[in-house]
């Protein structure tokens, strides 16, 4: 098919017109023409010219519509503030270019399934083939905050659509005002008043705005003759035969962008898909013939489109349209619009489960150039090569694939009490609730998986030790040994903070260690300035990264310059590594750019640049693990029981409530501000200006001790104190080195490594108060199941 079809064959051979009213605008024919529609519920299909569904289009023309339909809606609406609804799957694309032509927030519906969004709200389309809508803003309050909504679709029939989207938005999200924008009114008079009414007895004032107006007519006959001729199989034009081509796979690089407006877009992103498309037409561009498809998969037609656009402005041939559910009788005769099908099975999830879909117009006898096929992540499965890629490699000399990023509406953040024992403005976890997952393992059975390759770290959880008396007094007895210690180490990281970063600063405390240390920054933010200042849990995994789905929460809703991370302390520096590798990854990934540097209460190796102190001391909070970090377990990374799209996961431990001392160690600290204002203000001026570029100094030490005792793995060697007592709570010890000289201050770590029955050895000129060893070579054969006998 050439592209032009004046809709006549339906005209001809059964009696349907199209009428344009008078002083309509543009005439329909050049708008729309006429198909026969598999449907019983509608027995025709408007088939757009300028829409790039059914029929292959320039994508210039496409935009150029939906912006000329967004000008129209502007000189109803003025100056209001506007969001834009479009309606699935035919309207996506144009909603959006509507959407960019107000300078608005834009919300498509949709028919897929989405197990991490929330239904704002939900309607039917009583004439469609596929009748369910959804709303799954990421944004609740996208489509609220606007003064008017404008509801976009390709065809306005009855109207009848568009009202039950109205009542249903009308209940969760009221407005005075409402706008039908659409490329064709076909209403009749019944229906013009029917809509009337429907405003006023809501309230509401409801305009109309389209390209063209007019009616379709047609006999009675024709949904019985047109119902006999659908059911006999599709006589469309087929491909020349030929050699089939292989897909080649298009990595987009540099889409940072949302991949359409399922979740909502606000008109920055907007801009930014613009430039990221401009991207990948530049990618695509050099490999490209004369004779281009571009293909969009059912509700993704927005970014194939602005791709489209992008590749004609660099003088590439190129046309685009879609994929569809809607099954429409096919038929390579003159006049007639759709001249040949293909039909595959659906490659993404659908609410109403997998079905049938369409290309029309792809196949023919001259095959093109080249078809590039626009897909997202979720749509790129197994199916889609066996089906759609498949049928698409006989229709052209090229076929090329390009895979968008799948935009996921982000979760909510969990907060207390619902989620540990920290009040619900102290922190918010950007973590999932995995409470009622086991994931609990025994230390030794832990330890034998890591170190054989078998699972990492992060998979499991070790089970929560449970101190007993003795312990527990110790703990009380450092507390109150190094409170005040810890306020002024508190005092000073908090200062230099707020002086390198500005009242606005975000805290991203590193769970669990770095959360209680970010509740008490953010306690001396507002003791000594009255200053809110927000704080999130995030977690990050060594070898594994950082949260991405958590970057993104904070990048949605904070200025990431602005975002500064916190851990407690520091041992020989992993953390601090890991940290800047991975938000450099995911810079590039994300196209969100976070300072890397790492403020922590303590630094003894010398690894970071922002610091409270860098002696090796006992910070309390190390001495145990849940019941002083708002019963919160370590995090967990693991895709077995994480969805897509989901943060990180840990457990709240409610049962250990009796046993939470998580309050009693901030207040204790909280407490002693008042007592070490006065050397804080003295002392973090001097420490901001000195020289605090890291030295790394413990790093040297702990590969010297890794070759010392043969162990191999500087991974398995952890320094300092906070380090030390992990080791003895969490994994199987070997050893414990002691800095000669410092066992006074190190009671805890000597009564666990009693109880474990771990050898502690005296070690002259330590850099760090304490190491701990962990067994290098651990299995059932090489160390006792109580971890205890090396043989």
């Amino acid at each position: 098919m050439d592209g032009t079809w004046d809709g006549a064959w339906v005209a001809e051979r059964f009696g349907v017109a199209l009428r344009t009213a008078v002083g309509a605008g543009r005439p329909l024919p050049e708008l729309v023409g006429l198909a026969l529609r598999r449907n019983p519920k509608r027995a025709h299909l408007l088939v757009s010219t300028v829409l790039g569904k059914h029929v292959p289009v320039d994508p210039r023309t496409v935009h150029g519509a939906g912006v000329d339909l967004g000008v129209a809606v502007r000189a109803v609406v003025g100056t209001l503030d506007v969001a834009v609804l479009g309606f699935a799957e035919t309207a996506t694309g144009l909603g959006h270019c509507v959407a960019e032509a107000l300078g608005a927030p834009y919300l498509h519906s949709t028919r897929r399934r989405v197990a991490t969004a929330r239904d704002l709200a939900a309607f039917e389309e009583a004439h469609s083939h596929a009748t369910g809508h959804r709303l799954l803003p990421e944004d609740p309050e996208l489509l609220s905050r606007a003064e008017v909504v404008v509801l976009v679709d390709d065809e306005l029939s009855t109207g009848r659509t568009a009202r039950n989207t109205i009542a249903a938005l009308h209940a969760v999200s009221p407005h005075r005002h409402y706008v039908l924008a659409t490329l064709v009114d076909l209403r009749d008079a019944a229906d013009r008043s029917a809509i009337a009414d429907f405003a006023a007895t809501l309230g509401v004032a409801l305009d109309v705005v389209s390209l063209s107006a007019g009616s379709v007519e047609w006999p009675a006959d024709f949904p019985s003759r047109a119902a006999e001729l659908t059911a006999r199989p599709d006589r469309g034009a087929t491909c020349r035969p030929g050699e089939q081509t292989s897909p080649r796979f298009v990595v987009a690089h540099g889409w940072h962008a949302p991949d359409g407006g399922r979740h909502g877009v606000t008109f920055a992103q907007t801009r930014a898909m613009r430039a990221a498309a401009a991207r990948v037409a530049a990618q695509l561009a050099p490999d490209l013939g004369d004779d281009v498809l571009v293909l969009g998969t059912e509700e993704l037609m927005y970014a194939p489109t602005l791709i489209g656009v992008e590749l004609a402005g660099q003088g590439v041939p190129v046309r685009v349209s879609s994929t569809t559910r809607s099954p429409v009788m096919a038929l390579d005769e003159s006049g007639y619009p759709i001249r040949s099908v293909l039909s595959f099975p659906s490659h993404d999830e659908a609410d109403d489960g997998p079905g049938t879909r369409y290309a029309y117009n792809v196949a023919r006898a001259e095959p093109w150039s080249d078809v590039v096929v626009v897909v997202d992540e979720d749509g790129d499965t197994a199916a889609l090569r066996t089906g759609l890629l498949a049928q698409l490699s006989a229709t052209c000399h090229r076929l090329h694939v390009v895979v968008l990023p799948t935009r996921r509406p982000l979760p909510a953040p969990l907060r207390g009490p619902a989620f540990g024992s920290y009040a619900a403005d102290e922190v918010s976890w950007l973590l999932t609730d995995l409470s009622a997952v086991v994931l609990e393992a025994p230390t030794e059975e832990r330890e034998e998986a890591i170190q054989s390759g078998g699972a990492h770290y992060a998979e499991s959880l070790p089970v929560e030790y449970q101190p007993d008396e003795a312990y527990l007094r110790l703990f009380e007895t450092a507390l109150d040994a190094s409170a005040e210690r810890i306020a002024h180490a508190v005092g000073v990281v908090t200062e230099i903070v707020l002086a390198e970063r500005g009242p606005g600063v975000v805290l991203a405390s590193l769970a669990r260690a770095g959360t209680p240390v970010g509740v008490l920054m953010r306690r001396w933010a507002a003791y000594r300035h009255g200053v809110d200042v927000p704080h999130h849990a995030v977690s990050i995994v060594r070898g594994r990264g950082i949260d991405t789905v958590a970057l993104r929460w904070l990048a949605a809703h904070h200025d990431p310059a602005q975002v500064v991370f916190v851990d407690g302390w520091t041992g020989k520096g992993a953390i601090a590594r890991e940290l800047a590798a991975a938000l450099a990854t995911a810079a590039a990934e994300l196209g969100v750019a976070f300072d890397p540097a790492l403020a922590v209460l303590a630094d003894p190796g010398s690894c970071v640049r922002t610091f409270g102190t860098r002696e090796d001391f006992l910070v309390p909070s190390a001495c145990l693990n849940s019941t002083v970090s708002g019963l919160v377990s370590r995090t967990v990374l693991n895709r077995r029981v994480l969805a897509p799209g989901t943060f990180h996961g840990a457990k709240f431990y409610r049962e250990l409530a009796p046993a939470d001392v998580s309050h009693r160690f901030l207040d204790a600290v909280t407490e002693r501000f008042a007592d070490v204002t006065a050397r804080v203000d003295a002392d973090w001026p001097v420490r901001q200006r000195a020289d605090r570029t890291p030295t790394w100094a413990g790093w040297a030490e702990i590969e010297r001790i890794s070759a010392e005792y043969g162990i191999g793995d500087v991974t398995l060697v952890k320094p300092g104190v906070g380090e030390t007592t992990r080791v003895l709570l969490r994994r199987v010890p070997w050893a414990v080195l002691v800095r000669a000289g410092a066992a006074e201050d190190l009671a805890h770590v000597l009564l666990l490594a009693e109880q474990r029955g771990v050898p502690v050895h005296e070690v002259p000129g330590l850099t760090y108060r304490c190491v701990g060893l962990i067994h290098p070579r651990f299995t059932r054969g090489a160390t006792g199941a109580d971890g205890r006998t090396a043989r």
